[in-house]
């Protein structure tokens, strides 16, 4: 493997840059995701690609202005779905108590 560059929010992963050999993944919509792996040099991400995930196998295989919508798209989606988990986390939480056993006669 190489190094990578691993871009976060809310302590989710949201793009990967490897740096060793550029390549950039990123999350996108099931519909963004359907068009752009019929392009070249972009496929299914590697481990992420059911999640609906891309690789660029070249930086260039889109043009920089769709590029950055599509970054922005996948923060955003990241984003909104971190917050929704941590929000309905601390409202729907259960707290679990043990109970200690007793014999019954």
């Amino acid at each position: 493997m190489g190094d990578a560059l691993c871009f976060k929010v809310r302590e989710k992963m949201f793009a990967v840059l490897g740096l060793d050999n550029p390549r950039l993944s990123f999350k996108c919509a099931p519909e963004t995701f359907a068009e752009l792996i019929e392009r070249e040099h972009i496929q299914p991400s590697p481990y992420l690609g059911r999640y609906k995930w891309v690789m660029l196998d070249r930086l260039d295989a889109v043009g920089w202005d769709e590029l950055r919508q599509l970054i922005q798209t996948s923060y955003e989606m990241v984003s909104a779905k971190a917050l929704r988990k941590k929000s309905k986390g601390k409202k729907g939480r259960v707290k679990r108590t043990t109970r200690k056993k007793t014999k019954r006669a």
